[in-house]
């Protein structure tokens, strides 16, 4: 079976695969430098460019960088930069199954062995726009990255080089500055790469000018990205492949939801103009309330419900949606604990909120529960904590889910041993691993077995773990009721079992 190229793609028709998206074939100009040829960037942005050239609206390629000393670069540019994109998932109550090739991708650059490819690149007048995804890590300052590294070790080290060898070549001509938009998972991921990148040029004593051409020319956009990517499906490529009936290397797969929030000078959005091709993209003056979103609404959600999901019984977030107890648990949490402490409009957080849902019972994802336990003490007090505060705040009382989560997770913390770095509890006679840091592990380790099983002694744990100001920021132990409440659902999740105790939250009973 021939492997997809471009040669492969004009002499054949598809005809056996009639829904089959290909993107524009016509030569572009190489307008997008990216950092990172990964399934993320691969299943967002590109096949964003890909919409635009589609419909005429941007006529430019992307340039992808390998980042790191091993990667894909080989294998896109044995393809031709080509790769088939399956986005799955539930759409307005619909099953979807799109399939599309993209054709954004010009070529490959790997930097450890073509890095005069890579400065040549800085030397495009056409190029204008950079992106990234170098994972959370990727953004951070290296004090042993030198100017004459042929890379850096750091992302940012790579990005001064370029940019300074960008600032050279055209004499720091304002004009040829780039849009900067990395993708990394971390809060206000523009300002922190512009900072490192001033901190290095000042450090390599480049010069106030081309300090001044970074502040004066480029812009560095804040994002929010917000889609699944599943990537390389290995357990179905043998039926994707004879259903395709070529060959794909670089076969990416991801849900159909998509969000990008891009903070910085909304007059960037006529060069990128996303929205008129129907792509969910928001151009703000301000991300936070974006953001904010995202993280106590999808990430909240998880985290309040996987922990006593799983003690429950189940195993991935899509039987969460089917069974009957924790769907109406989520959406309880959701719409009358989580959304009445959010300040957007109540019509744009529930159909937000209905979009996660629908995400959640996405039948093409396993997303396993155990899986996104990780680390769950810091990610209460990110996701959730802030909603039980500000619920208490506006309210005056609890919020009943979002405390019963704390309770949970609480419980699903009970372990009897530590093994290779993981602290060991059990779910119906079965050991499952719970991964946290090292003191918190050790605590609910040390709490859990010198508890002496009555409620008294159980006040007396949760009022300790509550008031571990280094875990939540504060001492939980002093809001109003949350001890009590907190240490009556233990006692009864210890007492009668997690299942018992929330259909009987749940029915009322």
């Amino acid at each position: 079976m021939e492997v997809l190229s471009r040669m492969l793609i004009k002499e054949k028709s598809y005809k056996n695969v009639p829904d089959l998206k290909i993107g524009s074939l016509e030569p572009h100009p190489e307008k997008v430098l990216q950092f990172g040829e990964g399934n993320f960037l691969r299943g967002f942005v590109d096949w964003m460019f890909n919409r635009l050239n589609s419909k005429g609206l941007f006529n430019g390629s992307v340039v992808v960088v390998q980042p790191i000393k091993s990667g894909l670069i080989d294998v896109i540019n044995g393809q031709d930069g080509l790769y088939t994109l399956l986005l799955r998932g539930i759409q307005n109550g619909t099953v979807v199954n799109n399939k599309e090739i993209i054709t954004a991708i010009s070529r490959g650059i790997d930097l450890y062995s073509g890095f005069d490819e890579f400065l040549q690149l800085a030397q495009n007048p056409e190029l204008r726009v950079i992106v990234s995804n170098t994972t959370e890590a990727g953004i951070g300052y290296s004090s042993t990255d030198k100017p004459d590294d042929r890379p850096p070790e750091s992302f940012p080290g790579k990005l001064t080089v370029f940019l300074y060898h960008r600032f050279k070549a055209f004499d720091g001509d304002i004009n040829k500055g780039f849009i900067i938009m990395p993708c990394e998972l971390i809060d206000r991921n523009g300002d922190n790469l512009k900072e490192i990148v001033l901190r290095l040029a000042r450090e390599w004593e480049l010069g106030n000018s081309f300090e001044e051409w970074i502040e004066k020319a480029n812009y560095f956009m804040n994002t929010l990205v917000d889609r699944i990517v599943t990537g390389y499906p290995k357990d179905e490529i043998e039926s994707i492949t004879e259903m395709l009936g070529y060959k794909d290397n670089l076969v990416d797969t991801g849900e159909i939801f998509h969000l990008w929030v891009i903070e910085g000078d909304k007059k960037l959005e006529k060069e990128l103009p996303f929205r008129e091709v129907g792509l969910n993209v928001i151009w703000t003056d301000d991300m936070e309330q974006y953001r904010t979103r995202k993280v106590r609404i999808l990430n909240g959600a998880h985290t309040m419900t996987v922990l006593a999901a799983y003690l429950y019984g189940l195993n991935t977030v899509e039987e969460c949606i089917d069974d009957k107890i924790i769907n109406a648990y989520m959406k309880k949490g959701i719409f009358e604990e989580i959304i009445p402490t959010l300040s957007l409009s109540e019509k744009e957080l529930k159909q937000y909120a209905k979009d996660v849902l629908e995400r959640f019972s996405n039948p093409f994802i396993k997303h396993y529960l155990l899986s996104i336990s990780l680390n769950s003490v810091s990610k209460f007090k990110t996701r959730v904590l802030p909603s039980i505060l500000e619920y208490v705040k506006r309210k005056g009382n609890l919020p009943q889910v979002l405390t019963f989560s704390l309770a949970a997770m609480f419980a699903f913390y009970k372990g009897e041993s530590i093994k290779d770095g993981s602290l060991i509890g059990k779910r119906n006679g079965k050991e499952y691993k719970i991964t946290d840091a090292p003191d918190v592990l050790n605590t609910f380790l040390y709490e859990w077995n010198r508890w002496d099983g009555t409620k008294t002694d159980m006040e007396l744990m949760c009022s300790k773990l509550l008031s571990r100001e280094d875990w939540w920021g504060c001492d939980l132990s002093i809001v109003p009721g949350l001890l009590d409440q907190v240490s009556d659902y233990l006692f009864g999740i210890t007492a009668y079992g997690m299942e018992k105790i929330l259909k009987d939250m749940m029915t009322g009973r």
